[in-house]
């Protein structure tokens, strides 16, 4: 553009200044002219000044968009870091515990079937996640939970009580008939990883028994972290 702008400039000036030379001589003879020449490298440079506004402008508004776009990423770290954060004080808040023992204070069994226990007693039960009515602890969240499970039975027929996840054994109490002792008292506990919705009781094996006693008989559980 400026080479341009300075040969338009040069051939008005070599143009203009052969048109007074042949005015100074007298010549009568027709020579090319251009009258508009001028006018036109005056538009011309008005309009690059024009052009380098436009051009300014131009830059300043990218300058300012690349701004926005940092303050805008800058939001997104931290929109991020604020769902984070309510993630975490979530997961803080999430509390899921219970207790319950067996309502009836008798026997229960032998039995012809597998029997899931309820345990109508409840002692607590924080995040109701544990049914009185069922027996069956539901999992609210996907974690890390711990279970235990207590009993008491009488020595004239056998135990076997299994913590079950989804129809599946985790762990179980066993014990055999003897003459010789009069009751038997046990337990077992596990570490278990759920999922949401996830269900664990606890199951009486077909044949066995066990004594029903809200203090004795129990089941507990709580989560221990989400994952």
């Amino acid at each position: 553009m400026n080479f341009a702008f300075c040969l338009l400039l040069s051939f008005c000036s070599l143009t203009l200044g052969q048109e007074g030379l042949l005015e100074t001589e007298g010549t009568t003879e027709n020579e090319p002219c251009f009258p508009d020449l001028c006018k036109f490298i005056k538009e011309f440079a008005v309009m690059k000044v024009k052009l380098e506004a436009v051009e300014t402008k131009l830059n300043e508004s990218e300058s300012q968009v690349l701004v926005l776009k940092e303050k805008g990423e800058a939001l997104e770290t931290k929109l991020k870091e604020t769902e984070s954060q309510v993630l975490v004080l979530k997961q803080k808040a999430l509390k899921v515990v219970f207790s319950a023992g067996i309502l009836e204070n008798a026997a229960i069994g032998p039995i012809k079937k597998p029997k899931t226990l309820v345990y109508g007693r409840v002692i607590t039960n924080v995040g109701n996640a544990y049914n009185q009515n069922t027996g069956i602890f539901v999992a609210p969240v996907r974690g890390m939970y711990y279970f235990s499970f207590f009993y008491h039975a009488g020595g004239g027929h056998p135990v076997r009580l299994r913590l079950i996840k989804n129809n599946n054994s985790v762990v179980e109490i066993t014990d055999h008939k003897t003459l010789m002792d009069g009751a038997d008292n046990g337990g077992n506990a596990a570490f278990v990883e759920l999922q949401q919705g996830d269900q664990v009781f606890v199951r009486l094996d077909a044949n066995h028994h066990v004594w029903g006693n809200g203090y004795i008989t129990t089941f507990s559980g709580f989560l221990l972290h989400q994952i």
